[in-house]
């Protein structure tokens, strides 16, 4: 993905445009991922070998734990069951092996197999399973887990480092190893790290314990990501049923949105001006109401609210439009909304290889969902977006 700088004439006309109007039409895939299973901390420091995570048998199924706590069954939700929803859904289940898995959710040279099929030029690398590690509470033994993964999911992507770009896991409880790590993973060549969409119980990301890390993300230009079912332990999303509770599924934005205020009217953008703050897999038609409501309640309720007063006449809707990147699926409604959520903050994303990805018609689906945008708009949302918050 090419970005020519802001000041050139690109088109001959001796003006210059936006970096988003100069980004090479291409896909990049916001959220694709890595299903790194026990490979993924193989090399894990030798204090932590016994207790780190590994796939089980038990009479109920196989289980993805660590130390002793079961994090996740049923691996056809995570890529064993990839395309399925096209050509027979009616045969999808939860309930499958991790062997199963398409292998190109944990072999690079074969995620690339899958990319060239689907019509995608760049992935960003999530973790799949490890998105789970969150509920790990020892604090520990999950920085060392995280630390391995790490650099896992790093030699992933030097597999083919033009197209595949990977995000790093970060634990926040310990503020100063968080600083550490973003420093550590962005030598490496992380374009990102991912934190808990909520943190611990009892804290919140206005509070100023956090702000060391706002100020290493804005220095180091490290986007932070907000992923679904990332919440930390205790945090209000619970523990797994050994299926899908629909109801966290379908609201899982209420984290995102929750924390995505906080940071706005704690100031945080306004004081770290190039942090970026991105919601991944909560959709987007959720932010236009957000967006409402908080210029609506910076206004009307000064007094009540006793909230943090921005300056040079910024609302809070100006900050999200700014400093918040949104990942979408399949929003077709948050796509008719995009010019007041704001067009610059949308990003899509396939979800390969997941059950509900839209892989192997990707293209045809973000083409449908996309048919009303303009060329630019379109440029913007499949890849320009991404490309410029990233710097691919």
């Amino acid at each position: 993905v090419v970005v020519v700088d802001p000041g050139v004439d690109v088109d001959g006309t001796g003006g210059s445009r936006s970096i988003a109007d100069q980004v090479v039409k291409e896909i990049v895939d916001g959220g694709g991922s890595a299903v790194a299973c026990t490979e993924s901390v193989a090399n894990i420091e030798p204090a932590f070998k016994s207790r780190a995570p590994q796939l089980t048998f038990e009479e109920d199924g196989e289980w993805w734990v660590c130390d002793g706590k079961r994090l996740q069954t049923g691996f056809g939700f995570s890529g064993s069951q990839t395309g399925m929803r096209f050509e027979t859904p009616g045969n999808m289940t939860a309930g499958d092996l991790f062997e199963n898995v398409r292998p190109g959710g944990y072999i690079p040279e074969e995620q690339i197999k899958d990319m060239d099929l689907d019509g995608i030029d760049v992935s960003i690398i999530y973790p799949s399973l490890g998105l789970q590690l969150f509920r790990v509470p020892e604090n520990e033994l999950l920085n060392a887990v995280f630390r391995t993964y790490n650099d896992w999911v790093a030699d992933f992507c030097k597999a083919s480092p033009k197209r595949l770009a990977g995000i790093a896991m970060i634990n926040v409880d310990l503020i100063d190893e968080a600083v550490q790590e973003l420093e550590r993973c962005k030598m490496m060549g992380m374009i990102g790290v991912m934190i808990p969409v909520y943190p611990l119980e009892g804290h919140r990301y206005n509070s100023p314990e956090y702000e060391p890390l706002w100020e290493a993300a804005n220095r180091l230009e490290m986007p932070i990501s907000l992923h679904a079912a990332t919440n930390r332990v205790g945090s209000g999303e619970g523990e797994p049923d050994g299926g899908r509770r629909i109801s966290l599924v379908i609201n899982s934005s209420h984290y995102a949105l929750m924390s995505i205020t906080d940071l706005i009217f704690a100031g945080v953008f306004e004081r770290y001006p190039k942090l970026q703050v991105g919601s991944v897999e909560h959709e987007i038609a959720w932010a236009a109401h957000m967006i409402e409501r908080m210029d609506w309640n910076y206004k009307q309720r000064e007094a009540a609210q006793g909230s943090y007063r921005f300056q040079e006449d910024m609302l809070p809707g100006d900050y999200f439009r700014k400093n918040v990147f949104i990942g979408f699926q399949e929003d077709g409604l948050g796509i008719r909304l995009r010019d007041y959520i704001g067009l610059e903050t949308l990003q899509w994303g396939s979800d390969y290889p997941h059950q509900e990805s839209t892989f192997p018609r990707s293209r045809q689906i973000l083409e449908e969902i996309l048919s009303d945008c303009t060329e630019r708009e379109k440029t913007m949302i499949a890849g320009g977006n991404a490309a410029r918050v990233y710097k691919l």
